[in-house]
């Protein structure tokens, strides 16, 4: 076996293990031929094909970030970009949307534990892809996918477990601190870097682990560093590396794209560094009514995911409507009014969907009970609501140009499998923030961005508070949200609906009770 420094770093909750039957019995099955004949009898068989382990983990992490509970729940449910109303009966599930929002949730709140289970299950793979006798390729790509992973339960839930492949249940697995994981992921990312394809702009080639997506996340790593690793305030050196980072990235050829809504289309296009082969599906549906069009989604939208009227006017344009020509900024989007409504958008805007919607032919859409289906902005509560209060956010449109072209269309087969995770418009802005926090004047490298979304004037000046809006205005519902907000300091303040705010235990989520029960090394987190 080929254990590298990680040996000292063995730990993982064996209840986040679905190849486990229980919490106390370490059982590896033999499924798809993935286990190698032991050798000799001891230690880690190995993967008997790590290339197929490694194309599993992909789709396993795609899985894992496509649906609308879960991580994309923790990410951006609980900031002040999205809200998820009780309307009527509808999307109250015993309140686990409504806790998320007002930071009420508890240990045992399933998105926390599946959450939890699902990253730390994806380590353990990789972890075993790694382990194996494959490509140095392959293990670059595994190494990746472990730091990526490792990166979410170091931001979301600080103490990190790690199992290794050679340990068994008799042993109490060992778990990270929060710094300890720090340096496992840049680890991971440097030992991989060499061994890793380039990276270019290319919706061929930003399918899987790259240098530059490599050193985006190392990048995000710097950003947050203090963070981690429990400072007051960043460090200079840290901020540098962000910097040369982004830089490296920069040079393989990727570059802010004009045309925002294009960029979530699955094409080619300079921006994205890594998107994942995931459903875009419930980024769509959650937030369209039930009687928006829905093409391959029998049943219509599911009507629940809006925002918050704050959130809304943090976007230039008219206050209260979105359509076309009301002076709104690119990234607002636009709503079809009964001139514009076509085939082409099926009577659904982009962005910011507020006010009285179309259908294709223009007709003013209608509530399931004949009421004029219009989003007004306020949103009075978070239970008692009808079917229409808040504005719906949507970047993936649900047109598919694909049912008019023919089979050799590089969008046949991908649409609505192209979730864009990594792309340069953050980096461009993290190292705007990185310079900022080494005391630079960063108004230009943020106007450079807004010049080239229309109708985005440019700002006079920044400020913290005007960087991360920005960040807000560009990069909403992309999974950054919280992220962002707790680096700001911003997480636990006040927003709508929100009754407990100030409470700093919340920055992290509580470690979920079933892994505490089966790993006695594991601590809860204060407050919880």
């Amino acid at each position: 076996m080929k254990f590298k420094i990680y040996i000292k770093y063995i730990a993982l909750s064996l209840c986040a293990i679905p190849l486990l039957h229980s919490c106390t019995d370490l059982e590896i099955e033999e499924t798809d031929s993935l286990i190698k004949e032991s050798v000799g009898g001891s230690g880690f068989p190995g993967l008997s094909d790590p290339a197929s382990s490694l194309g599993d983990l992909y789709n396993k992490v795609g899985g894992d970030f496509q649906t609308q509970e879960n991580m994309f729940a923790l990410s951006e449910v609980t900031t002040d970009s999205y809200v998820v109303p009780t309307r009527g009966t509808d999307w109250g599930d015993n309140g686990v949307w409504r806790q998320l929002h007002t930071h009420t949730w508890s240990a045992s709140h399933l998105f926390i534990k599946n959450s939890w289970n699902g990253l730390n299950q994806n380590i353990f793979r990789a972890t075993e892809i790694i382990e194996s006798d494959g490509s140095a390729q392959t293990e670059a790509e595994a190494k990746f996918l472990r730091a990526f992973n490792m990166f979410f339960v170091m931001d979301l839930f600080g103490s990190v477990p790690f199992r290794g492949v050679d340990e068994g249940p008799e042993i109490d697995p060992m778990v990270l601190s929060r710094s300890e994981a720090f340096d496992f992921i840049e680890t991971d990312l440097m030992e991989a870097m060499p061994d890793l394809p380039d990276g270019s702009p290319g919706i061929e080639v930003t399918g899987t682990a790259t240098k530059a997506s490599a050193s985006f996340l190392l990048a995000k790593i710097y950003l947050n560093a203090h963070i981690y690793k429990g400072n007051e305030a960043s460090d200079n050196a840290d901020m540098q590396r962000v910097v040369d980072m982004v830089n490296s990235i920069e040079a393989k050829g990727f570059a802010i794209e004009e045309g925002y809504f294009d960029i979530f289309e699955p094409t080619d296009d300079s921006e994205t560094i890594w998107h994942l082969s995931a459903e875009v599906g419930p980024r769509i549906w959650n937030t369209l009514h039930y009687n928006q069009n829905s093409p391959d989604n029998t049943g219509g939208g599911w009507n629940g995911f809006s925002t918050l009227a704050e959130f809304y006017d943090m976007f230039e344009g008219a206050p209260n409507s979105n359509y076309v020509g009301d002076g709104q900024e690119e990234r607002r989007g636009w709503v079809p009014d009964p001139s514009n409504a076509n085939d082409e958008n099926l009577g659904i805007g982009y962005g910011f969907l507020i006010n009285q919607q179309y259908d294709t032919d223009g007709t003013a859409l209608e509530t399931r009970q004949g009421q004029p289906l219009s989003f007004p902005k306020e949103i009075p509560s978070l239970v008692g609501n009808t079917e229409v209060e808040g504005v719906r956010l949507i970047k993936y449109h649900p047109y598919d140009p694909t049912d008019t072209e023919d089979s050799e269309s590089p969008l046949v087969n991908s649409f609505r499998r192209h979730q864009v995770l990594f792309r340069f418009a953050d980096a461009h802005l993290m190292r705007a923030e990185a310079m900022m926090r080494m005391g630079a004047d960063a108004t230009e490298m943020v106007n450079e961005l807004r010049r080239l979304r229309t109708d985005t004037p440019d700002l006079s000046g920044i400020t913290e508070q005007d960087l991360i809006d920005e960040r807000g205005r560009e990069l909403y519902i992309e999974f950054w949200r919280r992220n962002d907000l707790v680096r700001f300091g911003q997480y636990t303040d006040p927003w709508s609906l929100k009754e407990v705010t100030g409470d700093e235990t919340k920055v992290l989520f509580p470690i979920p009770a079933t892994a505490l029960l089966s790993n006695p090394n594991l601590t809860q987190n204060p407050g919880y």
